[in-house]
């Protein structure tokens, strides 16, 4: 398995995973050509982060995305882990790891970067379980937010 940045060719696959994302870990469904653009002007605009995409036998099989954080109490960045995302077929087969590492060893080599953070849905046991499985803890902060656009969460299973 080899991780690589992603290329505007992946931007299909990666949205299509959002979408998936979304409606598998909080049962939102995510408006697929919103997602398309949203990804299409990530991937024109490095400033805004980079996706990295685990590629097994040519395929897409995996993502991560990275956003920034500048953190004046540090004076660095934290790099934000988000869009993790593992097809199924390739679960509890390492793609995880190898993207998490990857992006760890870029983050340790870099002066500016001061750490990782990501944010988990609270019910998601298995992923916290898989994050501190490499080394991530909880810490005390709450995340608050102001949505100005609503997403439509789908009705009970």
């Amino acid at each position: 398995m080899k991780i690589r940045k992603a290329r505007l060719a992946d931007a299909l696959v990666i949205a299509d995973f959002n979408c998936r994302l979304a409606q598998e870990t909080e049962s939102l469904l995510l408006d697929p050509a919103t997602v398309k653009r949203g990804v299409r002007a990530l991937l024109n605009d490095p400033a805004k982060g980079i996706y990295f995409v685990a590629v097994e036998h040519g395929v897409v099989v995996g993502q991560l995305l990275i956003t920034y954080e500048w953190s004046d109490w540090r004076n660095g960045y934290f790099w934000w882990i988000q869009s993790v995302y593992v097809a199924q077929d390739y679960r509890r087969a390492g793609a995880f790891g190898v993207m998490f590492d990857h992006v760890q060893q870029l983050g340790k080599s870099n002066r500016a970067v001061c750490g990782l953070r990501l944010y988990v849905e609270s019910g998601n046991r298995r992923a916290q379980q898989v994050y501190e499985r490499f080394g991530m803890s909880p810490t005390h902060y709450k995340i608050y937010e102001t949505s100005f656009r609503r997403t439509p969460r789908l009705p009970p299973a």
